[in-house]
């Protein structure tokens, strides 16, 4: 346990899953950045179609989430193979789930409304963050009996 982690806990009012909630909030946050910088380098300094550039940063956001969630987030323990390929599989198959809403919604915002392309991968991140934290929360890294 973190030294962090033992200071929070000595207040009365912090629960295990206020913990958890602040640990996905500051980890949803650094993967929405690397999601949106990521897309935007493709996009803007690349010059890449946007839905390429939603791909790649799909994949690299995705690869930061499995291991940040698993370590901070939710402090997984996966003592098995088994467990870790029930774990790894469930993880990026529920994020594959949540890339084509993405996806789907990324192409309504920009081809359909002719919204901003930065500005659609923003808004598509909050629908996307929220799906993820509700999958990997009560599927993916649901504490075990």
């Amino acid at each position: 346990m973190s030294r962090v982690r033992q200071l929070l806990d000595k207040l009365p009012w912090y629960t295990d899953s206020m913990h958890s909630i602040l640990m996905y909030l500051i980890m949803g946050g650094f993967t929405t950045l690397i999601n949106i910088v990521t897309f935007w380098l493709c996009t803007d300094l690349l010059n890449w179609d946007y839905r390429i550039a939603n791909t790649i940063a799909w994949v690299a956001s995705v690869l930061f989430a499995y291991f940040s969630n698993k370590k901070y987030v939710f402090e997984s323990y996966t003592p098995t193979w088994k467990e870790k390929a029930r774990e790894v599989s469930s993880f990026f198959g529920f994020r594959f789930l949540t890339y084509i809403v993405d996806f789907l919604v990324m192409i309504l915002l920009i081809s359909g409304l002719e919204i901003n392309e930065l500005w659609a991968k923003i808004w598509t991140n909050i629908i996307v963050l929220v799906l993820n934290y509700v999958f990997s929360k009560w599927i993916i890294f649901k504490v075990r009996k």
